[in-house]
């Protein structure tokens, strides 16, 4: 009896022995799965808390409504990392991007030949990422109660520097006679580029008495909202935000059947010539240099979606943001 008592105290034993093994084994096994999930997460920085450093952004006023949410949600996982973020137009970007002073250039236009042939000269690769959709919108104020659409061509004649009319009723006989007062972005901006060369087909714009330039939308905005005889043009994002102040314009393009832009029309083309995609380019040798950089772009391109529509601009699809994100690896390992 006593022989039978000890072997089956030994097949305890034995028993509890395999069970510890096996839960070992089975944490082990767990913990070893949960290391590489977070390696695939994470395969294109040092661990992420550990980055630190700076990321230098400038150019487009019209990008900047979704840099600075980017930036702000950014700095709240990696308070480490400061992003310096700043606003001189497109073209003030590009002169900063081509010669290597800046990360990433915001843009509401593609580069142009000549500031590529710039950066080129400087040893410098500069690699498009496609943020979102925008629609140029023209606006006027609330208190304007004499307009809802307008022509190309009616674009054409308050605009255009040879047209000669600087009063509503001489462009449309229907309209006040009053001095039309233009507000528009400045010659370094990428929305002016892409106004004049869609609108005005690269003709001079008016300027002199009556017309305020300036890189800052904001100054834009609060010059038309106080007068009813006023008219501008800048990105969606920020007449969504002063919709309450501002009327935007239905633009006929001459078959009769005006458009204004909202999330739809400007994602399926039908606000047209006006819709348009907005960009930041990204130094390649910054990517492949400053860890923080690469962990920026991936970042940047898996939240713009949200932040366009959180500032008012509308998403690309999410096999294009993907597609440029694998993009973006390739190129860091080259």
């Amino acid at each position: 009896m006593k022989n039978l008592k000890v072997f089956v105290l030994a097949g305890l034993f034995i028993v509890s022995i395999g069970l510890l093994v096996a839960c070992g084994t089975e944490e082990a096994t767990e913990e070893n799965e949960t290391n590489d999930q977070n390696s695939d997460t994470s395969d294109n920085t040092e661990t992420n808390n550990e980055l630190s450093g700076e990321i230098a952004i400038d150019g487009s006023s019209t990008v900047l409504p979704i840099m600075e949410y980017l930036t702000y949600e950014y700095n709240q996982v990696l308070p480490e990392v400061e992003t310096a973020l700043n606003s001189s137009g497109s073209g003030g970007g590009f002169k900063k991007s081509t010669v290597g002073e800046i990360d990433f250039s915001n843009a509401s236009r593609p580069i142009k030949e000549e500031e590529q042939a710039i950066a080129e000269e400087n040893g410098i690769d500069l690699h498009e990422l496609e943020l979102a959709y925008d629609g140029l919108s023209v606006v006027v104020s609330q208190e304007n109660d004499f307009i809802e659409n307008i022509t190309i061509d009616e674009l054409k004649q308050i605009f255009l520097a040879d047209s000669g009319k600087t009063k509503w009723s001489e462009v449309n006989s229907e309209w006040p006679e009053e001095e039309i007062v233009i507000y528009s972005p400045g010659h370094d901006s990428g929305t002016f580029d892409y106004f004049n060369e869609v609108i005005l087909e690269d003709k001079p714009m008016r300027e002199g008495e009556g017309v305020t330039l300036s890189e800052d939308d904001n100054t834009l905005v609060t010059g038309i909202t106080s007068d009813p005889y006023a008219i501008g043009f800048f990105g969606y994002a920020y007449y969504i935000a002063n919709q309450d102040s501002l009327k935007v314009l239905g633009i006929d393009n001459g078959d009769g059947n005006p458009v204004k832009p909202n999330g739809e029309t400007i994602q399926d083309g039908s606000y047209s010539p006006l819709s348009r995609p907005l960009f930041t380019y990204v130094n390649v040798d910054y990517l492949k240099e400053k860890p923080q950089v690469l962990d920026f772009a991936i970042y940047a391109l898996e939240n713009a979606g949200a932040a366009a529509e959180q500032v008012g601009y509308v998403a690309l699809p999410d096999e294009k943001y993907q597609e440029q994100k694998d993009e973006i690896n390739e190129l860091a390992v080259e």
